[in-house]
Order: structure tokens, then C-alpha cells, then sequence
């Protein structure tokens, strides 16, 4: 982001080694007005580097739902916004629960810098007293984060804050190709280098957010003047798409360290999963002698019986106009080993039944559907996904890379797996603490 700093600020530290307690959104007297506090992430849609990148599915959720579901999970909000110029990216912000500013073509340009989009949005904005500029290429980013940075301007009365990281790196001045100019060390003497544990290192921005008053941001036109806080966030959850790491490192990471939701991971104990549209690619082939065929893919097959072996029950589901054979339906059961039901028009009235009978939770159990008839379920699950081309793929809380009948359930049972690890890790480090402290 674009920012100056007026040489009369003052900089104080915060931390993200600790989660601190309060809210709200007044002044540090406590007796001012409510001040509106609006979150805004900025997604212009002409990316060079990776088309509508800030869409492009990371881990299953959109690279801009990472930062939106911290932002509103925080609960230190008033409005949480998207700024784009890209219909995609509109439908997209919309369906994860931000409002949009749609930025005119004159902020749009390529040229169009961060601090002419935060000016216009909050010319248009006049109710906004705090805005909060969240970048949308730091998916590792959690609520936790932008409320302790928030409270430094809400409650202790800084006027912007902005989150850095902590890095242990010598630097060099550079020195032009093709002349003889010599390099020399910019903060260490070669002689006394000191070992990282002797060095605290350094404080460099890493672009996670930028918060200010409206007031300060008209004054210097910047997210950082006045009186400045910085607020340091730990090298894990410092991950910047743009700069650091690749797509499916990135992957990795936020696997790793992004937030999930205010939920803590369950372990899925049932998954309902519809044959077509997910478990085939919907066509059905009929043969001069009347006979049908339906196409699998191999590895979906293996991952339902994977999923089987690590103890959880699925059942497969044909949809009510589904008019797949018996033998088809008898050999699917035989080779996946997983009972096959068919549903009626409304599929939540039978798998709320089937549910219910075993008396389980909507959190352990996970659905994978494909079309508008399986958008409650889809919606009620602990976890669900849909194929990459679904036409229910909005409802689903994972999107699968891959299309239908080629892989896309595999990828959902390797997902689920990938939970059911993370969970099993945060109980036992639950217990851990337990016993120790």
C-alpha cells in the first residue's frame, strides 16, 4: 500500500502474543459518540500477475473470504466492505456478507493508487469514522489480529495502527550492475555480526492492514499519521500472496494457520455425497442393447473407501428425479461399499431424517451437492463442498479445484481428512495445556 508518515508521529508497539479483552468502538475517555468502524478490502479485478486473483480459490474458499470472514468474526465492525470495479468479485464479496463500494473508472485505472480508493469510498461514506484497510492477499490473517490492533485506536486513543512483522535479515546496499560501485552493510558491521539470538531483529511492515481515524486519513492523506501504533504479528501468519509464496505453498500455510471460523474443527462422522453431479459427471450412457453406464473416476472411489476406513459412515444419494437403474445403483454400493439412498424433492426433509436417526449434530457431518435443490444442506453442514462446476458452488464452505467425476469427490474426503488431523492436533494440545497449566 501507498503510505507516507508525517515526521511529527509518534510510533508506539503492540503485540500479537496475547488476545486482549474489551471492544467497542469508543474514544479512549469512553465518553464520545459510538464511532462507525468500517473494515474495506480493496479488489480491483485486473490482477497481472494471476487473473481475478483475488477470487482464485485458496484452500477451497475465495483468497478475499479468508480476510472477511476474520474481519467479521472480529466483531469490532460496523460495516465490512469490498471496493472492486469486477462483477465477479461483487457476487463473490456479496455471497461471503460485505457490502461493495464499486469504485468509478476513474480509481480503477492501473495507476490508481490504494489512497484514491480509500478517499473516494469514504467521500461516499460519510457515516465511516474508522476505516481499517484489510489487504486481501493476507489469508492467515484472524479476528483476533485486527481486534487487539483495533482497540489501540478504539480504546487507548492512537489515531492509525498497522501491522508489522519481525524479520532477522542483513541488509546490503545495492550497488549498480556494470559499474564499480561497492555495496556496504545498511544495519549490521560485518566484524561484530551478531547471532540471531542476540538480535532483535528488525520491524517491517507486512501489509496485513492499515486502520486511522477519517480524520487523520483526510489530514495526511494516508492510513498512517498522527499518533502511530504498530501492531506485530508473528512471521506464521504473515503470509502476502503477492510477494512471499506461490499458490499452493500459500495453500499449505493458511491450511496450517489461516482461520476457519469461530467453530473449533470437528471430526465428520457421517458425509452424505450425491452421485450425480459429484460422484459422476451427470451423463448416462445407453448402449443399442439398452443397457446403461455411468462414468467414475477411479480416485473418487478410492477416497470414499479411504474415508470408510478412518470411521466415517457415507451414504450416497440419487436425487428424487434420478432415474438410475437398480444394477446400477446395486454395483455402485459394491464397489464404493457405501449404502446408496434415493431423496425426494426436498433432500434436507430426508437427510435431516437420516441424521436424526443416529442422532447426530449438523457439525460432524459433512455434505457434498451439486445443483439449487441441495443449498440448505449445503448451508446446514459442518462441511460441505461442491464441484468446481456447480451450480451450487456459492452455498458449499468448500470449493473443489476439480469438476465433477473427476476427482472432485477425492478432493473433498482428503479435505475432510485434513480437518479430522487438525482437529485431533487441537485436542491434544487442549489437553496439553491442561495439565500443565
Amino acid at each position: 500500500m501507498d503510505a507516507t508518515t508525517a515526521p511529527q508521529t509518534q510510533v508506539r508497539p503492540g503485540t500479537d502474543d496475547h488476545q486482549g479483552g474489551g471492544g467497542g468502538a469508543n474514544g479512549a475517555d469512553g465518553g464520545k459518540k459510538k464511532r462507525h468502524v468500517a473494515a474495506l478490502v480493496l479488489a480491483r479485478g485486473g490482477s497481472k500477475g494471476i487473473p481475478l486473483k483475488n477470487i482464485k480459490m485458496l484452500a477451497g474458499v475465495p483468497l478475499v473470504g479468508w480476510v472477511l470472514r476474520a474481519a467479521k468474526d472480529s466483531h469490532m465492525f460496523d460495516s465490512v466492505w469490498v471496493s472492486t470495479d469486477h462483477d465477479e468479485i461483487e457476487k463473490v464479496a456479496r455471497a461471503w456478507g460485505a457490502q461493495v463500494h464499486r469504485r468509478s473508472p476513474e480509481v480503477s485505472r492501473d495507476s490508481s493508487s490504494s489512497v484514491e480508493t480509500i478517499r473516494e469510498f469514504v467521500q461516499l461514506n460519510p457515516e465511516v469514522d474508522v476505516i481499517c484497510n484489510i489487504q486481501a492477499t493476507s489469508p492467515c490473517l484472524h479476528p483476533f489480529h485486527v481486534k487487539e490492533a483495533l482497540e489501540k485506536i478504539t480504546l487507548l486513543g492512537y489515531d492509525s495502527v498497522f501491522s508489522v512483522v519481525r524479520r532477522h535479515q542483513f541488509r546490503w546496499q545495492e550497488a549498480k550492475q556494470d559499474t564499480n560501485e561497492m555495496t556496504f552493510p545498511l544495519n549490521i558491521i560485518p566484524a561484530k555480526r551478531p547471532r540471531r539470538q542476540d538480535w532483535d531483529g528488525e520491524l517491517c511492515e507486512n501489509g496485513s492492514f492499515y486502520c486511522s481515524t477519517k480524520d487523520i486519513f483526510k489530514q495526511h492523506g494516508s492510513l498512517q499519521g498522527g499518533k502511530i501504533c504498530y501492531y506485530e504479528m508473528l512471521p506464521e501468519y504473515s503470509v502476502d500472496i503477492d510477494v512471499d509464496i506461490d499458490w499452493p505453498v500459500a495453500e499449505q500455510r493458511v491450511l496450517r494457520y489461516g482461520y476457519f471460523g469461530q467453530d473449533k474443527p470437528e471430526v465428520v462422522q457421517l458425509m452424505f455425497c450425491l452421485v450425480t453431479g459429484c460422484l459422476t459427471d451427470g451423463q448416462t450412457i445407453i448402449s443399442g442393447s439398452g443397457g446403461e453406464m455411468v462414468h467414475t473416476n477411479a480416485r473418487d472411489l478410492t477416497g470414499l473407501r479411504i474415508l470408510k476406513r478412518e470411521g466415517v459412515e457415507v451414504v450416497l444419494l440419487l436425487a428424487y428425479d434420478d432415474h438410475m437403474s437398480k444394477t446400477l445403483s446395486d454395483k455402485l454400493a459394491e464397489r464404493t461399499g457405501c449404502e446408496v439412498r434415493q431423496v425426494g424433492p426436498e433432500p434436507l426433509d430426508d437427510v435431516m431424517k437420516w441424521k436424526e436417526e443416529r442422532g447426530l449434530d449438523w457439525k460432524v457431518v459433512a455434505f457434498m451437492g451439486f445443483d439449487e435443490p441441495d443449498v440448505e444442506c449445503l448451508k446446514l453442514a459442518g462441511l460441505s463442498a461442491a464441484p468446481q462446476d456447480a451450480p451450487a458452488v456459492a452455498a458449499a464452505k468448500y470449493t473443489c479445484h476439480a469438476r465433477s467425476g473427476q476427482g472432485a469427490v477425492r478432493e473433498f474426503v482428503e479435505h475432510i481428512l485434513l480437518l479430522k488431523k487438525k482437529a485431533k492436533s487441537q485436542m491434544e494440545q487442549d489437553r496439553i495445556h491442561r495439565k500443565h497449566f
